[in-house]
């Protein structure tokens, strides 16, 4: 897979913009608050229909401007492929060839980008909401199908909520009903996260053992609370039955707080350090190296599961890390083969990813401008 063109349109403070990136690498540099991020996110959404940073869709919409659009053309499996997006009046519309697309799946059709960014590396010292973010954009990587299953329990969760605020008023039979529906979509988010999990964790942690500086092992784990049975080895029926089990022994706890207190929306993500909390007892450093061996994990099992290197887009991060793990990530993406594409205050930081072939951007005030490759801008 591999990005030929992008076009960026009144999105967020980029009025134009038109590149043709690099293969390897493409860098941005530029100030803060300048519109490198905003480049970068410009083409998260295209690649996944998911705001990197946004709350509301309406956020993505230049100011003074109606609609903002990001197409791309990609080479997929040799053949040639246009997607876009649009987004207006809170609302997104995709496109397919100059098409609407008929479902999600004609959309992604193999797209595929990992990112990676500061708010990542806070990852195991956040809260739950954080990591379970975390979890669920690798399992829509690796099934993007996930995105409208994911869409599906939301609106079945919000359904139910919205009948427990009815308090003492709630017929028990559209409870039961919405119940039903809840048990159905939660298991096979569980199901889905699950199975990355199992894919994700040792390669996680084979990573972080070469990155750590500690003999103290990583593990990286799953596990629904408040859930009855064997959760490793139950097939979707069953999850569905445990689920549902669940909802009826919470229920009056349910009603008296008006809100859902069990499915895949209330868990998280463990991480722990020689089985201990990474939280609680991993120094920032260690941290943020679990984070940084969950990345590289999750692009390699691209790799594996599908034949082909994702993009990949690393917004800032390497002012967040120390050097010499930084300097691990950039020999990586050099070595990885990918299509990368990166942003910094400071180019020196990632110089060790860019290659003859890179292309170098200089953002500023919503302007993107290509710079020579042989003198690459460092960010005063």
């Amino acid at each position: 897979m591999r990005l030929l063109a992008l076009h960026v349109q009144d999105f967020r403070n980029l009025a134009q913009v038109t590149l043709t990136p690099s293969a390897h690498a493409t860098i941005a540099v530029g100030q803060n608050g300048q519109g490198k991020t905003n480049l970068l996110e410009g083409l998260y959404f295209l690649a996944t229909l998911k705001p990197l940073r946004a709350g509301r869709l309406s956020e993505l919409v230049r100011w003074g401007t109606q609609t903002a659009r990001v197409s791309g053309r990609f080479l997929l499996k040799g053949a040639e492929r246009e997607i876009a997006v649009e987004v207006g009046g809170g609302t997104r519309q995709a496109f397919v060839d100059g098409k609407k697309a008929a479902s999600l799946e004609e959309y992604f059709g193999g797209v595929s980008v990992v990112a990676f960014t500061p708010d990542d590396l806070e990852v195991v010292k956040g809260g739950p909401d954080s990591r379970r973010g975390f979890l669920d954009r690798a399992v829509f990587n690796r099934f993007p199908a996930y995105l409208r299953e994911s869409r599906e329990y939301a609106r079945a969760l919000k359904n139910r909520n919205r009948l427990l605020r009815e308090g003492g008023a709630v017929d028990p039979a559209y409870l039961d009903a919405y119940d039903e529906t809840l048990a159905k979509a939660g298991a096979r988010i569980y199901a889905r996260r699950r199975a990355l999990m199992a894919e994700l964790s040792p390669r996680a942690q084979a990573t972080f053992a070469s990155i750590g500086r500690t003999v103290e092992p990583a593990s990286y784990g799953y596990h629904p609370a408040h859930l009855g049975g064997d959760f490793a080895t139950a097939d979707e029926a069953a999850l569905a039955l445990a689920l549902r089990e669940s909802l009826g022994e919470r229920l009056r706890r349910d009603l008296d707080r008006g809100f859902t207190s069990v499915g895949p929306h209330s868990d998280d993500v463990t991480v722990t350090l020689g089985g201990r909390s990474a939280r609680a007892y991993a120094s920032q450093g260690q941290q943020r190296a679990l984070v940084l061996g969950w990345k590289i994990a999750e692009i390699e099992n691209l790799e594996t599961s599908m034949g082909f290197l994702p993009l990949l887009m690393l917004d800032d991060v390497s002012s967040e890390l120390d050097p010499e793990r930084n300097a691990y990530l950039m020999d990586y993406l050099a070595r990885s083969g990918a299509q990368v594409f990166l942003s910094t205050t400071d180019g020196s930081l990632v110089r060790g990813a860019a290659a003859a072939d890179t292309l170098w951007l200089s953002v500023h005030a919503g302007q993107v401008a290509t710079r020579d490759a042989e003198t690459p801008p460092v960010a005063s």
